[in-house]
């Protein structure tokens, strides 16, 4: 597949052949619930029968199927790819570290190592914590602070993985118990009342992502650290797609507002898995002897190589400013394209500018057909879509010249497609389904005692 579909001629273009990865589709039904190990990858976001549906190697920002087909990949792993697949520099560590041993019987330097590292480069960080995955973090962070505070209810605002205290609040709640269920709620983002509504002096923290595509408001940050003040509440950052991206120390340093745990994962280790909780050290204390939060793999030295490199790698390039700059030239680029093809009303593109979200609205067809079209278009012309602009460092400006070569070919026929009112038509492939994302306006209040 050619890597500048903006030359192509309409004749040219063609789905993927995707041969390969139906196959091994096929044999992974009822083998492995869902079909995926992650959400976001799985088929339901991708348009079946035409999508690929399996990746088998990664150079930079472009990516190769099973069956042979390259792409442009705005997805970077659903986050963690910050600098590039195959990036040298971070491979380079793995493998000298691998040389000397995986995980061992005694700690071993780069747990200290890393912890400075992260002290250095992420505001308000005086104790460090390591763990896996993101939902890790989050949870030792509710806990941490139910610990310091006495209290037991959270509050909370985004998306924070898949452990009971959270996903009670979602529709996918199954097998938890309701006195958990009772104990978390959620508030509006950027609304600060919702927020003093529910904040009494049985919450232990108010957990959110400091933004996840709606830039915050002037004072709701603020507004966020002096309500939890006056409430005696910690405040929580769940920056597992914040960090390392809007800026090398995340959103404290980005928005100047400190958070009392601030929970890391994603692009701190350009694709090795790790997470980390960092923050003040009089909460942190509590995982000494009181709060039970230690792993076997905490201190597995691969991903802790991994993340040395590429903190020292993500400050030394001043990558997040690089992402900003090629994020604001998609934004800008996709939204003048849309303007040009009489779309100004029916898609958008906003958030952060390493991070930006397509969406769309039309009288003459749902949200997700539209989606589906663009995706199907996109794929045919070698950009792997699925409604994002997550961007790594290896997004140079030959990628962003073929992702805007393609939305210039693909944005007009939307709008023909449109105009006929055949969007659905003109699918090759089954409808996306809805993304699991809730992020406001459920659960909202604690309920009221008993008598």
């Amino acid at each position: 597949m050619a890597k500048d579909p903006a030359v192509l001629s309409p004749r040219s273009l063609r789905d993927p052949v995707i041969t390969k990865s139906n196959a091994l589709w096929q044999r992974s039904l009822g083998l492995i619930p869902g079909g995926t190990q992650t959400l976001a990858k799985g088929p339901g976001q991708w348009t079946e029968g035409v999508a690929p549906k399996y990746l088998a190697r990664g150079k930079g920002a472009h990516v190769w199927d099973v069956d042979g087909n390259e792409f442009v990949d705005l997805i970077m792993a659903v986050g963690p790819v910050s600098l590039g697949y195959c990036y040298p520099v971070v491979d380079d560590a793995i493998r000298a570290q691998l040389a000397d041993g995986i995980t061992f019987s005694l700690m071993h330097p780069l747990e200290v190592e890393v912890a400075e590292l992260l002290r250095e480069v992420v505001p308000n960080t005086e104790s460090v914590r390591f763990s896996k995955t993101g939902c890790d973090a989050t949870s030792a962070a509710v806990r941490l602070a139910r610990a310091h505070t006495k209290r037991d209810k959270v509050l909370c605002c985004g998306y924070h993985g898949w452990h009971d205290w959270y996903i009670s609040v979602t529709d996918r709640c199954a097998g938890i118990p309701e006195s958990t269920k009772d104990l978390v709620y959620t508030f509006k983002y950027n609304d600060l009342q919702s927020v003093e509504d529910a904040l009494g002096d049985d919450v232990a923290c108010v957990i959110l992502e400091p933004t996840v595509f709606e830039a915050p408001k002037p004072g709701f940050l603020e507004g966020l650290r002096a309500l939890c003040d006056k409430a005696g509440a910690l405040l929580v950052f769940d920056e597992m797609w914040t960090g390392f991206r809007v800026a090398l120390g995340g959103a404290q340093q980005r928005y100047g507002v400190r958070a009392d745990l601030a929970c890391f994962s994603k692009a701190v280790a350009n694709g090795m898995p790790i997470s980390a909780l960092t923050g003040r050290a009089d909460v942190m204390k509590l995982c000494e002897k009181d709060v039970f939060f230690f792993t076997t793999f905490g201190g597995e030295a691969l991903s802790l190589a991994a993340t040395k490199a590429t903190i020292n790698e993500l400050r030394r390039r001043d990558v997040s400013a690089f992402l900003a700059k090629q994020g604001q030239a998609l934004r800008e680029g996709y939204s003048s394209i849309a303007k040009d093809a009489g779309l100004e009303a029916s898609t958008k593109c906003f958030g952060y500018e390493a991070r930006t979200i397509m969406s769309f609205a039309d009288e003459r067809s749902s949200p997700l057909a539209m989606k589906t079209f663009v995706q199907q278009e996109m794929l045919a012309r070698g950009v792997l879509w699925s409604g994002f602009h997550n961007l790594s460092f290896s997004h140079g400006d030959p990628e962003v010249a073929t992702i805007l070569g393609a939305y210039r070919e693909v944005l007009p026929m939307l709008a023909e497609a449109l105009a006929e009112r055949a969007v659905e038509k003109k699918l090759r492939g089954k409808m996306l389904e809805p993304v699991f994302r809730k992020v406001d306006n459920f659960h909202l209040k604690p309920r009221a005692k008993d008598g």
